[in-house]
């Protein structure tokens, strides 16, 4: 591999982790603050992305639609915080596990009748379509970029209103002893529904941004969730800095070695053979570091409690 596609890869690998972490971001508080397992993030994640498809061709701007989009997701989330996860909170994970995997079934058949079962396009903004000379001989998409512009910008705006504002000093203190901070006067009903708001506003920005990258289909929040869980898992629950951390670990590792182990294949095996295997492999190497983390460190990387 030459180095202008090694640095390439690198770059995707930053954006894919800068994405995985808005959905984690909130994953982890929730988890953490609430321990409460939501199955449906995914799906909000996916509602967003179909809301800027939606609100982008009602507007024709990307960015009113980006707006809209993160607007109505967060509505969303806050409205199933208030009708159905506060009736789970005292219910065991199994039931909390079961009823959140109903609602990624209701998403996804919603989402069918209102779109339809054909994948939707979300166009780059005509300012972002050009690529840009980062080194002589090596242009990369500027629209890219500007996700990692965005993504890094979230994190430095979440990693300040959680560590610098008292909200944020409620929710670090609800994340390391939820009945003690309830004790003390913090009203945990109000910091749930801010939070499942917010984490579904950042998953409606990590699906907008990625739906021009990738495609606005229905069951597309699936897959990026099981990520999302084992960024939060690496990472540390309850953690925004170990979310931080392990999305951009596994975006970087998951990239890279989709695009090396392929190559390294092709010099012992045939090239049909290196096709399929690498891609595999590349799978089994995220979850090999999931359980390398949890060998030597059980509570992730940056432990939110103790």
């Amino acid at each position: 591999m030459t180095p202008t596609l090694l640095l390439e890869t690198a770059l995707n690998g930053l954006q894919f982790g800068l994405m995985l972490f808005l959905l984690a971001a909130g994953l982890t508080l929730i988890f953490g603050i609430m321990d409460f397992i939501n199955l449906a993030h995914g799906s909000l994640y996916m509602a967003g992305a179909y809301f800027a498809a939606t609100f982008t061709g009602l507007t024709g701007s990307f960015w009113l639609g980006l707006l809209a989009a993160v607007a109505a997701t967060a509505l969303l989330g806050a409205v199933l915080e208030l009708l159905v996860f506060r009736r789970l909170y005292r219910r065991d994970h199994m039931s909390q596990v079961l009823a959140t995997f109903a609602l990624i079934l209701v998403f996804n058949d919603a989402a069918r009748m209102i779109w339809g079962a054909q994948p939707l396009m979300l166009n780059v903004p005509p300012l972002l379509a050009q690529p840009v000379q980062l080194l002589p001989g090596f242009a990369y998409p500027s629209f890219r970029l500007f996700i990692i512009a965005i993504g890094l910008a979230l994190a430095l705006g979440l990693y300040l209103l959680v560590v610098k504002t008292r909200l944020g000093m409620q929710v670090r203190a609800g994340a390391s002893n939820r009945d003690m901070a309830r004790v003390m006067g913090v009203d945990i009903g109000r910091i749930f529904t801010v939070l499942v708001a917010l984490g579904a506003g950042l998953c409606a920005v990590a699906g907008a941004l990625l739906g021009t990258v990738l495609s606005v289909q229905v069951g597309m929040g699936e897959s990026i969730l099981i990520l999302a869980f084992v960024v939060i898992v690496i990472g540390g629950i309850g953690s925004v800095r170990g979310a931080l951390f392990g999305a951009v670990l596994v975006g970087v590792v998951d990239t890279l070695s989709r695009s090396l182990l392929p190559a390294a294949l092709r010099a012992v095996a045939p090239p049909a053979v290196a096709s399929d295997l690498g891609p595999t492999l590349a799978s089994i190497l995220i979850y090999a570091l999931m359980v390398g983390v949890l060998f030597f460190k059980p509570q992730g990387l940056f432990p939110a409690r103790g």
